[in-house]
């Protein structure tokens, strides 16, 4: 694995032909979730099946968070106090009708490192797959929405509907695009309902998604993990 500035943002990248990246084979990025360091999801590379070149990008957020242990970074800053508030009431909140503030800062940010990326690696969008974990997932919903590079899937682990206001008209542009998508159904901080709204609007607007709802929290299970090494394989193969 090596760690480079690309597009500016700091991205530990591994896989293809030497192990740090090198070679033209297709691409899976990730994107950690809120309060994750920036090599949260490395670990992944080593576990999920892919093609022998796959290299892995595994970008990370630019803000960081004191929140008391380790390196915490995020996309955007959330509400914590709320999410403690609610879960505490009993409330589930309904983040469909939410635009976190932050999101449209993150979204121009991580698009210009989409923008930059093929002129510092060999990258090939069609044979991209993109996605994330939780706020990474959310983020890179929004972005693969809001532009038009023809990644090979989406993967959204643990993630929610937002800004369905805007992302809603968005969708149908994305029709056929694969997506990979889990969520737990006990998860306490973003709630299995939401990533339900969030599957039936892709599959309303025609885009093929693979559900995977599983007995748990807001995780990433090994059933899920073998169940990812087969969309992407069958994603990626040719």
């Amino acid at each position: 694995m090596r760690t480079a500035v690309l597009g500016g943002i700091k991205v530990r990248v591994t896989g293809g032909s030497d192990g740090h990246g090198s070679g033209n084979g297709p691409v899976v990025m990730l994107l950690h979730g809120f309060g994750a360091p920036g090599d949260d999801l490395v670990p992944l590379a080593d576990v999920i099946d892919a093609p022998a070149t796959t290299r892995w990008l595994f970008p990370e957020a630019p803000l960081s968070l004191n929140m008391g242990f380790g390196d915490s970074r995020a996309w955007w800053i959330i509400d914590f106090a709320r999410i403690q508030e609610d879960r505490a009431a009993g409330r589930i909140r309904d983040l469909s009708v939410e635009v976190p503030q932050g999101l449209a800062l993150a979204r121009e940010r991580f698009l210009a490192f989409l923008k930059e990326l093929p002129r510092q690696i060999a990258i090939d969008y069609k044979k991209t797959i993109i996605g994330g974990f939780s706020q990474g997932a959310m983020l890179t919903c929004d972005a693969v929405l809001h532009t038009d590079y023809p990644f090979a899937g989406l993967v959204q682990l643990s993630g929610n509907l937002l800004a369905e206001a805007a992302w809603g008209p968005l969708m149908p542009k994305r029709k056929g695009l694969p997506v990979f998508q889990s969520h737990g159904t006990l998860d306490d901080i973003l709630p299995h309902i939401g990533a339900e709204r969030l599957k039936d609007a892709l599959i309303q607007s025609d885009l093929v998604v693979e559900w995977h709802s599983f007995r748990g929290g807001h995780e990433i299970p090994q059933a899920v993990l073998r169940r990812l090494s087969i969309f992407i394989l069958n994603t990626l193969k040719g």
